[in-house]
């Protein structure tokens, strides 16, 4: 299978356009499109984020390229540096990956809640609730 490239301009010296796969964990099917070799990682996951919305694929993934980790097909032990041209690793096969939410974000979230809500709405009661069902495994 040859790899795509395409000079962006008439004349030369212009970057070389890169035909790029992308997998999306959970999703059915890659994104493939075009980007330029000496684009960011980062504004690559934000066009596969872009791509996979206007699709309109499931699972909803969101918009926030930070939640994200991109990783080479080959080599995905480490995520790339958001700020290392996407060309550099010599890969055109990629996964995008959602970070772990971690469980202190989740009661940090949980906890500004019930600020937000304020004393006298009656939910904190919900609020307390839910949050010791979730601080508390079942059997």
């Amino acid at each position: 299978m040859a790899l795509k490239t395409k000079r962006s301009g008439g004349g030369g010296g212009g970057s070389a356009r890169i035909l790029i796969t992308v997998n999306v964990l959970g999703s059915a099917g890659p994104l493939r499109f075009l980007v330029n070799e000496d684009e960011r990682v980062a504004a690559v996951i934000h066009t596969a984020l872009r791509t996979y919305g206007r699709e309109g694929r499931l699972p909803v993934l969101g918009t926030d390229l930070n939640n994200f980790f991109l990783y080479c097909a080959h080599t995905g032990y480490e995520a790339l540096n958001p700020w290392e041209p996407i060309g550099s690793n010599g890969s055109r096969k990629f996964v995008l990956c959602k970070k772990p939410e971690d469980a202190s974000t989740a009661e940090a979230q949980a906890s500004s809640a019930i600020v937000r809500k304020g004393s006298g709405s009656g939910s904190w009661k919900t609020w307390i609730n839910k949050s010791l069902s979730f601080v508390i495994p079942s059997h």
